[in-house]
């Protein structure tokens, strides 16, 4: 064989398959038990959480009452509301006036 032959030979045969085939080889797709068991695991959550909003909701009102809403406020909420309306009177009563503004616009005169 020449080596015009050869080199002929060696461009024109198919290539092999690589030796890795980018993590698609025969257990491509395929799950372990170790999924399903965590998938069962977060199915189980999902359920308990779900019982326990739903026992929460039940215990809320219908209709929610301000007047009810405020007695059963925490004495530190009340506190809070309380002070918040004191700076705020005594912030108002502590404003000056604000000059009142005047316009700027010159006064047009009617030319009949």
């Amino acid at each position: 064989m020449s080596a015009q032959e050869t080199v002929a030979l060696v461009l024109a045969q198919t290539p092999g398959p690589p030796q890795d085939p980018g993590g698609q080889g025969e257990d491509f797709g395929k799950s372990s038990p170790v999924g399903l068991v965590l998938l069962i695991v977060f199915a189980v959550a999902v359920v308990f959480l779900v019982r326990s909003m739903t026992k929460h909701l039940k215990k809320l009102p219908v209709v929610f009452d301000e007047e009810k809403a405020d007695a059963a406020a925490p004495a530190h909420v009340k506190r809070a509301e309380a002070e918040a309306a004191k700076r705020a009177e005594e912030s108002e009563a502590t404003k000056t006036p604000e000059p009142e503004e005047t316009s700027s616009k010159p006064s047009q005169a009617k030319t009949d």
